[in-house]
C-alpha cells in the first residue's frame, strides 16, 4: 500500500470511531496524515500523451491540499461534530477518487511501456 492509501484508511477508520472527547484530535491528526501523503505525491513525468491528465491530477491535488487548509481548523473548533464528519467524508471520498485516478494513469504509463494490446 501506498502512503496515500494508508493515509485515507486510517482517516476512515477515524471517522467510523464512536465520537468522543478525543474524536475530533484522532481525526485531526489523520488528517495531518493525509496533508503529508498528498504533499509527498509526485509528477510521473510520464510521456507528453499523459501530460494533460498529470497536470489535471496535480490542479486536483492542490484543490484537495487547499480543502484541507480549511477543514482542519474546523474539525476542532466547529460546534457541530455531525457536519464536520459529513464534510470529512467528503473529502475522504474525493481524495480516494484522486487516488484511484492516480492509480489509472499510472496504469496507463506502465501499458504504454509494455506496448498495450498490440
Amino acid at each position: 500500500m501506498t502512503d496515500l492509501e494508508l493515509a485515507i484508511l486510517g482517516l476512515q477508520q477515524a471517522l467510523e470511531t464512536p465520537r468522543r472527547h478525543s474524536w475530533r484530535r484522532l481525526v485531526r491528526n489523520r488528517l495531518a496524515g493525509v496533508r503529508e501523503a498528498l504533499s509527498g505525491d509526485s509528477s510521473l513525468d510520464g510521456d507528453a500523451w499523459l501530460a494533460a491528465r498529470e497536470m489535471g491530477l496535480q490542479r486536483d491535488r492542490n484543490i484537495l491540499l487547499g480543502r484541507l487548509a480549511v477543514l482542519g481548523p474546523r474539525v476542532l473548533d466547529s460546534p457541530d461534530a455531525d457536519a464536520v464528519r459529513d464534510d470529512v467524508e467528503r473529502f475522504s471520498q474525493d481524495v480516494e477518487r484522486y487516488r484511484q485516478r492516480l492509480n489509472d494513469l499510472v496504469y496507463d504509463s506502465v501499458s504504454l511501456e509494455l506496448g498495450g494490446s498490440e
